[in-house]
């Protein structure tokens, strides 16, 4: 038992933990049968996808990503598909897995699908997403799963689950935010109101401040929301984009439509001669992939 937690990391045992039905690891066959489990994988067993259209990733991204492995564990498993050998082959999360090696791990949490069981994985995923006792995390773990390994735009995605896109834009900017305040989530330490509010801060420094600040004081969600109104406005005064005479910026609703729908922070900066730049910010080469997608749908 001590090996499988050193694998999977105290990031995922909080996850499982929540769940009396779900608190130990699947087996790989038995993840295979039932698409919403957790297998334990050997590391070693485990080869990256051929067709993996990206051959580069940053080094020191990785380093950081292993550090936060080692730290706090693995909250969002990779997926697997399980070959006639009996090896796996990386299905995604290629990010997640190379860094848990670099951080020393002997297995990584994984789901294990075959080859032909897209509907299958549908009708699994969505029915677990109807679960009254999931925490706000999980609901947005089972938004991208869904999204990622059936290829679903977040339109047709809220077709499946029968939600509005924005409920699931909102689920989703969740996986943004460090670790630290997803682990915050799972464990009731602050809601999904308190996590909203945080995700409009720039850095992750910021949104680690304000949630320890949350902790140590009691902060209600809708302090946290003034909190965090004042630090932009105080930002907005600063750079000069505020409008003299105007009591909030000219492109707050646009800059809104635009974080919801790229899932990242937007920055809009006005020229003197009636010109200016948006600008996107973007975590990692994965997450930069992600907006040039949605750029060129």
């Amino acid at each position: 038992m001590n090996a499988k937690k050193k694998g999977l990391g105290r990031g995922l045992s909080a996850l499982l933990s929540n769940h009396e039905d779900n608190a130990e690891l699947l087996t790989p066959e038995a993840a295979e049968k039932m698409p919403t489990g957790v297998a334990a994988i050997p590391i070693d067993k485990i080869e990256t996808n051929p067709f993996q259209p990206r051959t580069e990733f940053d080094s020191e991204a990785l380093e950081e990503l292993a550090e936060s492995i080692r730290a706090l564990g693995i909250i969002q498993p990779i997926s697997v598909r399980k070959m006639d050998d009996g090896s796996f082959q990386l299905i995604s999360g290629e990010r997640r897995f190379r860094a848990s090696k670099m951080a020393g791990l002997s297995e990584i949490p994984a789901y294990v699908r075959t080859a032909n069981d897209q509907g299958m994985l549908e009708m699994a995923i969505v029915e677990n997403i109807q679960r009254e006792n999931l925490n706000a995390i999980e609901v947005a773990l089972s938004f991208k799963r869904l999204a990622d390994e059936c290829n679903l735009t977040q339109e047709k995605l809220s077709e499946r689950v029968a939600k509005k896109r924005s409920t699931i834009t909102n689920y989703l900017r969740l996986l943004k935010l460090p670790v630290e305040i997803q682990l915050g989530i799972q464990k009731n330490i602050i809601s999904m109101g308190h996590a909203r509010a945080l995700i409009n801060l720039p850095t992750e420094a910021k949104q680690l401040k304000i949630f320890n600040k949350i902790i140590e004081e009691g902060l209600s969600v809708r302090a946290v929301e003034d909190l965090v109104r004042k630090l932009s406005e105080n930002k907005t005064k600063t750079t000069g984009n505020k409008t003299p005479g105007d009591d909030k910026h000219p492109y707050e609703s646009l800059v809104v439509k635009l974080v919801d729908f790229f899932r990242t922070n937007v920055e809009i900066k006005e020229g003197k001669k009636g010109d200016g730049k948006i600008t996107l910010s973007y975590s990692s080469p994965e997450d930069l992939n992600r907006i040039l997608k949605l750029i060129e749908k």
